[in-house]
């Protein structure tokens, strides 16, 4: 039997209550237009503060989210280390433009990297760029336009809440996940992410960016990331990903007349991150990576490698990484087998975490979605209960 159709582990932490509600959940997700509209019910409701939280909170959010806050997470960290997971709490409010708002969002992740900092099985934390200074002025950093003095005074406030998070990170023997934005206000971001891995991933690597493969000039910034990580002394920390914003990419492309930054195809795609973890990991000397992906065949192509190579499976450079409600047939069957591999575990208030919760139920109702084989893992857990 392959690694990955092992039910038994995979959902060896949920009872047969959850297992249903797992099953019923991505039956309703597989009906795209209930999808559709359901997601713009449910952002009317919360708008006009109709009572749908709680409905919310019973089926979406428990299954994507682990909690409202990083205090009440721990209970589902708890139940992850149990089978060997990880966790990684991710603070999933974002679209903040305000300073107060912004400022908020660099408390919330403080207090997440000094708590996780408590729990040997929460070794990242992640946070967004957007949550740390708004869209704009990334954007306008990005095209090398001129700031006025309001404008430079707040992306020196961004600066500082980098800085001050990596700076914590470090301290408490944390490690920072850093999430993609789009292409187009990366620069800007590169920029802070760039200078803060010379600083502090001297000896390990703390600060960790996010290279989405879908874009295909993806592959030339990791060559350039790797030059100069050797020629400054420092390892260069990558989450790699095939990507998140594929279908705004193409349409801003297309609005400003840009030329379209995305791979002309899935299978491109597929080789320009086939191609980023085989030159990361003749690398690892210098390169530290997370693997995030629910791939299955990306999966076993890496396993294959590292066993071809001699990499053992617990490298210090080497993670792999899966979503919360997603996949548990790859996290778990890795952790089984000795890998190192962590879940992102959203939480925060239920209003403030909708726009993550559209994206995962969106996705999954896509054609290269999550839908049909989780249906088919969950069906096949369920029979070897006997639940039927």
């Amino acid at each position: 039997m392959k690694l990955f159709e092992n039910t038994e582990i995979a959902f060896a932490s949920k009872s047969d209550a959850a297992l249903e509600r797992a099953y019923f959940l991505f039956r309703l997700i597989a009906n795209q237009p209930l999808v559709k509209i359901g997601t713009q019910v449910a952002q009317f409701a919360l708008k006009s503060h109709l009572p749908v939280e709680g409905l919310i909170r019973a089926t979406v959010f428990d299954h994507f989210c682990s909690g409202t806050s990083a205090k009440e997470s721990i209970k589902v960290v708890n139940v992850l280390a149990a089978q060997k997971v990880y966790s990684v709490l991710d603070y999933s409010v974002e679209g903040a433009k305000e300073e107060i708002s912004l400022d908020d969002c660099l408390a919330n992740i403080l207090s997440t990297i000094e708590l996780s900092a408590q729990l040997e099985s929460i070794p990242f934390t992640v946070f967004k760029p957007t949550g740390f200074g708004s869209f704009e002025l990334y954007e306008k950093v990005s095209f090398k336009e001129a700031l006025t003095e309001e404008e430079a005074a707040a992306w020196q406030r961004v600066r500082q809440r980098f800085f001050l998070c990596c700076d914590l990170a470090q301290k408490t023997g944390m490690k920072l996940l850093i999430d993609a934005e789009e292409s187009w206000i990366q620069p800007a971001i590169n920029s802070i992410v760039e200078e803060m891995m010379s600083i502090y991933n001297r000896e390990t690597a703390v600060v960790h960016t996010t290279a989405q493969m879908y874009l295909s000039e993806k592959l030339d910034y990791l060559y350039y990331l790797s030059d100069k990580a050797k020629a400054e002394g420092f390892i260069a920390g990558i989450k790699l990903v095939r990507g998140a914003y594929m279908e705004k990419e193409r349409q801003v492309a297309e609005e400003k007349g840009w030329s379209d930054p995305i791979c002309i195809s899935k299978e491109e795609t597929d080789i320009n991150f086939n191609r980023a973890w085989q030159f990361i990991l003749s690398n690892l000397d210098h390169f530290s990576m997370y693997f995030g992906s629910h791939n299955e065949q990306s999966t076993y192509d890496v396993i294959a490698h590292l066993a071809d190579k001699g990499i053992p499976k617990d490298h210090p450079h080497l993670w792999f990484g899966q979503l919360y409600g997603m996949s548990d047939h790859i996290s778990f069957n890795l952790a089984n087998e000795g890998f190192k591999v962590s879940k992102y575990l959203p939480f925060g208030p239920v209003k403030d975490v909708l726009p993550y919760l559209i994206r995962r139920a969106e996705e999954n109702t896509s054609v290269e979605g999550q839908t049909v084989r989780e249906l088919e893992l969950l069906q096949k857990e369920r029979k070897r209960r006997k639940i039927d």
